[in-house]
């Protein structure tokens, strides 16, 4: 299977897909926050009587690019999300593994769902991300956290790379020795990592993106080289982004124009994708 990139509707394309035809599921879905999701591109350059101030006082002057955005509202977010969760337990092969990313608002939810589909015993992590950026509420504990189940085919026979997990430092290092403390440890199944930075060259505009960071350690540790991972929603395509780098294949699928231009520019240069619109009209959206 070659690299590809469809754009239309994704239980449609998952629908296509043969049985057991991918090793790795990741799902980053809307979040169904009940609100237009959008980020807004800005670049500042020095001006002297800009309209930001910056480091020692320095001036500058902001010039808007342009936003991308989608609506994250959702009547019935289960009944959205359970046809393509069912899919997906499909396409995945005998050894394969969903990794689905959600917030605090629908999590709970969807993980009934999750154990009714793949059965309870197929489940083997509620993985934290935790991260310490952007806008605190005063009403309440400020939500920085979001979570990523991880369900199997099969409980007995699933990937699990712990040697290519890559090692992070113990928050005491002292309380190791310097031989441990040298050579880190494996995460658990908390994850501190920072959300991707504004100023970061990683950055593509795209609301919801998530960091490669992430992406390189579940496709690193659930997939082998030469394996196919799929997000069906594609988003940014940080998956796809992950998967270049540690010589996995991938299938991605989102409906968004704007993710598929994002990707287009992301992915400039690299021959081995096969672009598959769903209509001729579809890149007039």
């Amino acid at each position: 299977m070659s690299n590809r990139v469809y754009f239309g509707e994704n239980l449609e394309v998952l629908r296509a897909l043969p049985d057991a035809s991918v090793e790795l599921i990741y799902i980053d879905p809307p979040f169904n926050t009940g609100k237009v999701q959008a980020r807004t591109r800005l670049r500042t350059t020095r001006a002297e009587n800009g309209d930001r101030v910056g480091f020692q006082g320095q001036r500058y002057q902001t010039v808007r690019l342009g936003s991308l955005g989608y609506n994250d509202i959702f009547d019935d977010f289960l009944a959205f999300i359970e046809p393509r969760l069912l899919e997906a337990h499909r396409v995945l092969s005998a050894a394969g593994s969903l990794y689905f990313h959600i917030d605090y608002r629908e999590a709970h939810y969807c993980k009934v769902l999750l154990d009714s589909i793949f059965g309870r015993a197929c489940f083997l992590n509620e993985i934290i991300w935790a991260y310490d950026y952007g806008a605190r509420t005063r009403r309440k504990w400020p939500p920085k956290h979001d979570t990523i189940f991880w369900y199997v085919k099969d409980p007995l026979r699933y990937t699990f790379n712990y040697d290519a997990i890559e090692r992070i430092p113990y928050m005491a290092p002292g309380l190791v020795g310097p031989e441990k403390a040298a050579r880190g440890k494996i995460p658990t199944d908390t994850w501190w990592h920072t959300i991707v930075p504004t100023n970061s060259g990683e950055r593509t505009g795209y609301p919801t993106q998530k960091p490669l960071g992430i992406l390189r350690r579940i496709v690193a540790a659930s997939s082998n080289p030469g394996e196919t991972v799929l997000d069906f929603f594609a988003g940014s395509g940080t998956t796809g982004a992950a998967c270049l780098e540690l010589g996995r294949r991938f299938v991605l699928v989102d409906n968004n124009p704007q993710a598929l231009a994002v990707m287009t520019e992301r992915f400039k240069g690299v021959t081995d994708i096969e672009w598959i619109i769903d209509t001729p009209e579809a890149m007039d959206r």
